[in-house]
């Protein structure tokens, strides 16, 4: 059997355990599997694109598991009543090829994303950051705040959106957070003015650039989440010249990063060796920093490991008879006989 989770079972696990307590255990995961960066058989993921957003695969495997991810990116999906990212995945065993789970990952991506972003600020970040601008506040703008108030210790949160609606959501969703003080902001320079940190998470497909050489201060780091595809950037290319990069997968942020601008010879540290002792993370409390996240298989991979881990233990999920149950396994035909017997019974 395989198990199925909804969005109601991933919001019921998010309700038993409380968000922060989640996004730790999602960063506990991650670093536990970045280790491992030479078991898995990795991959960029295979991508379709059209005139008004992408849909993708990402696959990845160890020795044990395997996963895929299926996901959209459609900026414009709005004027359909449907999200601009959509996801499900399967975590499947290795030596049967059985998929063992299946589960929605649209919530779970939106968290898996902003542990990953708190996971690498954590060796990227300065350590007495306090202050970050969230530049995009749309559907994964909670996630982020709540995992660096959570997680890292950011007190304020200095907001902006081209779109007034999208902050004024964020606002009255964590006006009410415990020792975090929002500031709205009329502008992308306002908003980054003064800040530690600088996550952009913004939707548009199209070369932009949200973030420019002249806002940039020295010891800042750029948690640039929003540039994911091909045609798809937030940051100035300058803004790449004055920084240490880190990313996750060279060979597919090359192609979707901020780092598509940049040319092949353009220097940038994959993050699994920093988290390995292999090479440096921030060099100085006056460097400035920059992670061109792009979303990587590995941290879908993670978050489905956790999903599978938690669902057991707190008896979440559904049996799905995905596979068929045969007596004979080598009798395929005389299963659908069965199957069409019973349904006409």
């Amino acid at each position: 059997m395989t198990t199925v989770l909804t969005t109601q079972d991933v919001a019921r696990l998010v309700q038993r355990v409380g968000l922060p307590d989640l996004l730790r255990r999602l960063v506990d995961y991650l670093e536990a599997d970045y280790l491992r960066w030479a078991e898995f058989d990795k991959t960029p993921r295979v991508a379709a694109h059209s005139p008004d957003g992408v849909i993708e695969l990402m696959p990845i495997a160890d020795a044990s598991l395997y996963s895929f991810k299926y996901v959209n990116g459609h900026p414009r999906n709005y004027r359909f009543g449907l999200p601009t990212v959509m996801a499900f995945g399967v975590l499947a065993d290795v030596d049967t090829g059985a998929p063992v789970l299946l589960s929605e990952l649209t919530l779970t991506t939106a968290m898996r994303t902003a542990a990953t972003s708190v996971m690498v600020a954590k060796r990227l970040a300065r350590p007495d950051s306090r202050v970050m601008a969230l530049i995009g506040n749309g559907a994964q703008s909670e996630f982020q705040a709540l995992a660096f108030h959570h997680l890292l210790g950011i007190r304020e949160l200095r907001l902006y959106d081209i779109d007034a609606a999208a902050t004024a959501k964020l606002a009255r969703h964590l006006g009410s957070t415990p020792g975090l003080t929002l500031t709205v902001c009329a502008s992308t320079a306002e908003a980054v003015k003064g800040a530690d940190i600088v996550t952009t998470v913004t939707a548009d497909k199209t070369n932009a650039t949200i973030i420019t050489p002249d806002m940039i201060e020295p010891g800042m780091h750029i948690n640039g989440v929003g540039g994911d595809c091909p045609g798809k950037t937030e940051l100035h290319r300058g803004v790449m010249e004055m920084a240490r990069v880190i990313c996750e997968f060279e060979p597919q942020s090359r192609i979707e990063g901020d780092m598509q601008q940049m040319p092949a010879d353009f220097p940038v540290t994959e993050f699994w060796r920093v988290l390995a002792g292999q090479a440096a993370g921030r060099e100085s409390s006056s460097q400035v920093t920059v992670f061109d996240s792009v979303g990587f298989a590995l941290e879908d991979f993670s978050a489905l490991r956790l999903l599978r881990d938690m669902s057991q233990q707190l008896g979440l999920g559904s049996p799905l008879d995905l596979i068929p149950q045969m007596a004979d396994p080598k009798d395929l035909f005389g299963e659908l006989q069965l199957s069409a017997q019973l349904q006409a019974a």
